[in-house]
C-alpha cells in the first residue's frame, strides 16, 4: 500500500470549534493568507514577523543576503541580545511576577521561578562568567541535568554574547571531550551529579575524566552546580556555582550582537565519523523559535506549556530555553523520566500543573501505551487531563495507531495532535499542523509552516508529482537555518547543499505528498530506505505497519542487512504487549506478524527476520539507536560507544533472539 492509498483510508479531524475560533491562526483561510503573503513577498513576510516577534537594539535594513549562498545571512545589520528578549523584555512588559518555569524534580519537589527571578539568576551567573574572562564569541560547554540552572547557564552565555554548546548529560566522557576540544571552550558549566529515576549519576566526574583524556587544554574553569551535595573530586580550576554567584550583582548589561552572531553550537551524536557542530545564529533563530512556539502550540498568556525534551537536544533549546521565554509563556520542566516512580508520572504532572499544551516523543508515548495496557492504575484515563488543549509529537514520525491512542486517551478525543517535522539544523518547526487551522490526518505532519518552501524532488532536484516518494528539500532559505558546520565549510556544503540539487537544502529524509490534500508524510531517513529486490521501502512505513497490529505490538524498529539474493533483507525488532515469547511461540507470532505486514503493505515488505525483546536499545532521551540494531542484524560485534544507552543489557538479549 503506498502512502496516498494509506492516507485515503485514514480519518480526518477538523480543528475543534472553540480552538479554531480563538486561535492565533484561526481557520484554513488565515493559514492560506500567510502562505500567500510569503509567496508574494518572501523577504517582506519574514521582515514583518521579525519586527513583531523580536526586540531589536538596532533595527535591521537588510533582510536576506543571498550573495554567499549557501551561507545565507538574515537581518545582518540589525543588533539584539537573545537573553534580553527572553527576560528583560518580558519583565519590562509587565511579566516580572509571572511564573516562567514550573520545575519538578525527580522526587516530586516543585519550584516556581518568575521572570524577574530568572533574570536575576541569569545576571548573577553572567557576571560570574565575565569575572572569569568569558566575553563575546568565547565558547562555553554546558553539561547539566534538566534544571532551571541549565536554562540559566544558556541564557547567561547569550547575555554575554558567548557561544554555548550544551552536551546531553547522558553522553560519555569521550563524547564530552570531543566537544570540549572542538569548540576550544575555556569554561565548562556542570553539576556534581544528576538524578534520574532515583539514581544519582555522575557529571562532575565525567568532566574530570574528559579533561584527563587530553585535548582540552583551553579549559581554565569548571563551574559546578550543587544538585545532590555528595562529595566530588576537586581541583584548582573548580568553583561551586552558588559561591561564584553569591557576591555578583543581579544586573548585567547585555552584549548587543549582530543578528548573525553565533548563539550556540549543537553537535550531532557522531554515530559515524566526527560529530558535526551545527551552528545557529542569534536573530533568525530567535525569530523562528518565538513564532513557531506561538503559532504551532497556539499559546496564549494563560497557557501552561510542557515540552518533555532534554535541554541537551535541539528540542530543549528551541522549545524550552528560548521559544517559550521569548513570548513570555509559562512552561513546565521535569528532571526525571516518564516511568518513575511509575508510568503515570506524565499524566500526574499534567493534572497537577494544569498543563494546556503537551509536547513529547512518539517513543515515550508508545512505552506508556504498553505500561497503561498492562496496569490500569497508570492509564491516562485515570487522571484529570481536562486542562489539555493541544498535544504535540516530536523526534520522529508518529504512526497512526499511536497518534489515535494519544488523541483519544491523553487528549480525551478533543485535542489536536500536532505531528511536527523539523531537525537540529532547521532550528524550529518546518512542516506542522496549526491547531486552529489544519485538518489532521493520523501519521501526517500535514503542511509546511507558513513561509517554508518544502518540496519533494528526485535525485537531480526535479519536482515530483504528488503521490510519488522522493527527497524532502527546502527550496528557499529561512531565518533559523543552520549557518555552518563549525570550522568545516566543506562538510556544510556536502551535507546540506549537494551540487546536484539546484541549491536546495537537503533534509536527508524521504517523503511523499498526498495527491489530494498535498499533505506531507515522512518516510524516514534516506539512509533508512531499504532496497529489497529493486523495491525501495522506508523503514518507517514497515514500522508503522507492525505497530498498527495493536493487539500484539507495543513498539518496533526496522533495519536492513545485506542479502546475496535480494540486496537487502528486512529485519524487525519487536516489543510485544505480552511477555517476550521464545521457541515455537516466538516462531508462531513472527509468522503472524509477517502475514500482517504483507496485508498492510505487500508481500515484498514482509520482514525476513523478526526478533522479540523486552525493550529496544534507547538513549536516555528515548531515541532508538538504530545503528546498534544494524550491527545486531548483521551479526557484528558492537564496537560503537554505548555509554548513552539507557538499557545496555538489551543488546545481549537482541543478539541471542531469533
Amino acid at each position: 500500500m503506498n502512502a496516498p492509498d494509506l492516507m485515503s483510508k485514514l480519518p480526518s479531524y477538523a480543528p475543534p470549534e472553540a480552538l479554531g475560533r480563538n486561535a492565533h491562526i484561526a481557520g484554513r483561510a488565515a493559514y492560506d493568507a500567510l502562505v500567500a503573503e510569503a509567496e508574494d513577498d518572501y523577504q517582506g513576510y519574514w521582515a514583518r514577523l521579525a519586527r513583531e516577534f523580536v526586540g531589536w537594539r538596532t533595527p535591521f535594513t537588510s533582510v536576506l543576503d543571498e550573495s554567499r549562498a549557501p551561507f545565507y545571512r538574515w537581518f545582518e545589520d540589525g543588533t539584539l541580545n537573545v537573553s534580553w528578549n527572553c527576560l528583560d523584555r518580558q519583565v519590562a512588559g509587565g511579566r516580572g511576577e509571572k511564573t516562567a518555569i514550573v520545575f519538578e524534580t525527580d522526587d516530586g519537589k516543585v519550584t516556581h521561578t518568575t521572570y524577574a527571578q530568572l533574570l536575576a539568576q541569569t545576571c548573577r551567573l553572567a557576571n560570574a562568567l565575565k569575572a572569569r574572562g568569558v566575553s563575546k564569541g568565547d565558547r562555553v560547554i554546558i553539561y547539566m541535568p534538566m534544571s532551571v540552572e541549565g536554562v540559566v547557564a544558556m541564557q547567561a552565555c547569550a547575555r554575554l554574547g558567548a557561544v554555548h554548546s550544551v552536551v546531553f548529560g547522558g553522553f560519555s566522557a569521550h563524547a564530552l571531550r570531543d566537544r570540549i576540544a572542538d569548540t576550544g571552550a575555556a569554561v565548562v558549566v556542570t553539576a556534581d551529579q544528576q538524578v534520574r529515576a532515583g539514581k544519582h549519576l555522575p557529571l562532575k566526574a565525567m568532566v574530570d575524566e574528559a579533561i584527563a583524556l587530553g585535548g582540552c587544554d583551553a579549559v581554565q574553569t569548571v563551574i559546578v552546580y550543587r544538585r545532590t551535595g555528595e562529595t566530588v573530586a576537586w581541583t584548582a580550576r573548580d568553583v561551586w556555582m552558588h559561591e561564584a554567584t553569591a557576591t555578583q550583582s543581579d544586573s548585567c548589561e547585555p552584549a548587543w550582537v549582530g543578528a548573525e552572531h553565533p548563539l550556540f553550537l549543537l553537535y550531532t551524536s557522531g554515530s559515524t565519523g566526527k560529530p558535526k557542530g551545527v551552528q545557529h545564529c542569534s536573530g533568525g533563530y530567535l525569530l523562528h523559535a518565538a513564532v513557531t512556539t506561538r503559532w504551532t502550540f497556539d499559546l496564549h498568556d494563560d497557557d501552561v506549556f510542557w515540552c518533555t525534551a532534554d535541554i541537551g537536544w535541539v528540542t530543549g533549546h528551541t522549545y524550552i530555553a528560548y521559544g517559550p521565554l521569548a513570548i513570555g509563556a509559562t512552561e513546565v520542566m521535569f528532571e526525571g523520566v516518564p516511568t518513575y516512580p511509575d508510568a503515570g508520572r506524565f499524566w500526574q504532572m499534567i493534572e497537577r500543573h494544569k498543563v494546556t499544551a503537551f509536547y513529547t516523543a512518539p517513543t515515550a508515548i508508545r512505552s506508556l501505551i504498553k505500561a497503561a495496557e498492562g496496569n490500569a492504575a497508570v492509564h491516562p484515563d485515570r487522571y484529570d487531563l481536562r486542562s489539555l488543549r493541544v498535544l504535540g509529537s516530536v523526534g520522529e514520525p508518529i504512526n497512526p495507531a499511536t497518534w489515535e491512542w494519544y488523541r483519544l486517551h491523553v487528549g480525551g478525543g478533543r485535542c489536536p495532535v500536532l505531528d511536527t517535522w523539523w531537525q537540529t539544523e532547521t532550528g524550529g518547526h518546518m512542516i506542522t499542523p496549526l491547531p486552529g487551522a489544519t485538518d489532521l490526518v493520523p501519521g501526517s505532519c500535514t503542511l509546511p509552516f507558513p513561509g517554508i518552501a518544502a518540496a519533494i524532488v528526485d535525485e537531480t532536484g526535479n519536482d515530483l508529482p504528488h503521490g510519488e516518494s522522493g527527497l524532502l528539500v527546502i527550496k528557499k532559505p529561512w531565518p533559523s537555518m543552520i549557518r555552518a558546520v563549525w570550522r568545516d565549510d566543506a562538510r556544510y556544503r556536502a551535507s546540506y547543499y549537494p551540487s546536484e540539487l539546484r541549491g536546495y537544502y537537503l533534509a536527508g529524509d524521504g517523503a511523499t505528498r498526498d495527491a489530494l490534500t498535498g499533505y506531507f508524510t515522512i518516510g524516514g531517513r534516506i539512509d533508512d530506505v531499504l532496497n529489497v529486490s529493486g523495491h525501495r521501502m522506508g523503514t518507517m512505513e514497515i514500522e508503522s505497519a507492525l505497530v498498527a497490529c495493536t493487539t500484539l505490538v507495543a513498539e518496533a524498529a526496522v533495519v536492513g542487512r545485506p542479502d546475496d539474493t535480494t540486496g537487502e533483507a528486512i529485519c524487525a525488532f519487536v516489543v510485544l504487549k505480552q511477555p517476550r515469547p521464545t521457541g515455537a511461540e516466538a516462531d508462531r507470532l513472527a509468522a503472524e506478524l509477517r502475514v500482517w505486514v504483507g496485508k498492510e503493505i505487500g508481500p515484498i515488505a514482509k520482514p525476513r527476520d523478526i526478533r522479540f525483546a523486552d525493550n529496544l536499545p534507547k538513549t536516555r532521551s528515548g531515541k532508538i539507536m538504530r545503528r546498534l540494531l544494524r550491527s545486531v542484524a548483521k551479526g557484528e560485534a558492537i564496537t560503537q560507544d554505548i555509554s548513552t544507552l539507557e538499557n545496555p543489557a538489551i543488546l545481549e538479549q537482541l543478539s541471542e533472539a531469533h
